[in-house]
């Protein structure tokens, strides 16, 4: 395949209106190929249709089947394709599609992806990007709503971020693709259709470092992805029983931002994290060991974690019970002595 040098494109969106996560990510990609002419995108149905849930729309009519094209149905081969481009100059992007259809990449991202940097010490990078919409909430039937976000983190030499918002999922995206190193980007597709009020093109905090989106003295919330709605929820319940939650919006998962969360619990002394996963082995236990090794004299109780049942994923009928709440926080705060 010929990959042509497209002539740049800005993206045209007005200053401070209202856009979504799908179509905050849309213009950062829309900005990365007018800006860099070795940024391509591919995937399965990301061309014309624009994606399953149209975050490419628009993009391979723009910028024409060179930059943006559709290929097979074979995660494997989609990531084994975009590491040959990577060593080779290119800035790949790719998708897959759902949450557990990167299981069959899985091998080529563990193996490959993570450990060519490593590998040739220094002298190979991989500037890839792979796109996962990940988590439920939209009614998805069985390997349409995993979590799986601690098969990556558990992998050296990947960096995994999530954004929570439009504004950071601009910015995050933007980051990522302009990064040496291979990104793990989860999208949480219950928030695509989130909206704010921003100004495009936006720069936020770096995207491996946490935000403290609101203040509080009682306890520190850590969320990440689609969390972080139900943890500005569980905030606003606490506040009318006279509880003071702080929440934090992770954002990046590997690495970890010890900094902004242990300056938080040292001030709070009480700490909960909450996440879509099974709660067994999940990324919550991690945090929890994490903080725990390095507040542990600060802690005035055990950290909490709030997560889904340690069950398949069940069906769309059965979601709401499954899906963490602020019900459900509240209820695992009220489980301290304070």
């Amino acid at each position: 395949m010929t990959l042509l040098h497209e002539p740049a494109v800005r993206s045209e969106t007005p200053s401070a209106q209202p856009i979504s996560m799908a179509g905050a990510l849309t213009a950062a990609l829309r900005d990365a190929l007018a800006d860099d002419p070795t940024v391509v995108i591919f995937g399965e149905d990301v061309g014309p249709l624009g994606g399953v849930f149209r975050v490419t729309d628009g993009l391979n009519a723009q910028f024409g089947e060179s930059r943006v094209w559709d290929s097979p149905l074979g995660e494997a081969g989609i990531v084994g394709t975009a590491i040959g481009m990577a060593m080779y100059g290119m800035r790949p992007v790719v998708e897959m599609q759902f949450d557990a259809f990167s299981y069959p990449a899985f091998e080529q991202i563990t193996s490959h992806v993570a450990k060519m940097h490593n590998r040739t010490r220094g002298a190979v990078t991989l500037p890839i990007v792979i796109r996962i919409p990940y988590a439920g909430g939209i009614g998805g039937v069985e390997h349409h709503s995993d979590s799986s976000e601690a098969y990556w983190t558990h992998t050296p030499g990947l960096t995994v971020v999530t954004p929570s918002n439009p504004a950071d999922a601009y910015s995050m995206m933007r980051e990522a693709i302009a990064s040496d190193d291979p990104v793990i980007f989860l999208e949480p597709k219950s928030r695509y259709w989130s909206k704010d009020v921003i100004e495009l093109p936006v720069r936020m905090a770096p995207m491996t470092r946490a935000t403290v989106l609101r203040e509080g003295s009682d306890v520190t919330l850590l969320a990440y992805g689609p969390t972080v709605k139900t943890a500005l929820e569980s905030a606003v319940l606490g506040e009318a029983e006279g509880l003071s939650v702080e929440v934090i919006d992770l954002r990046s998962l590997s690495p970890f931002d010890d900094e902004t969360v242990l300056a938080s619990v040292r001030k709070t002394s009480r700490c909960a994290v909450i996440h879509e996963a099974a709660q067994f082995g999940g990324y919550g236990a991690e945090v929890a060991a994490r903080v725990s090794e390095r507040a542990f004299f600060h802690l005035a109780a055990p950290i909490l974690r709030i997560a889904g049942f340690d069950i398949p994923y069940p069906s769309p009928k059965l979601e709401e019970h499954y899906l963490p709440t602020a019900e459900r926080v509240l209820a695992a705060l009220d489980t301290w002595e304070w």
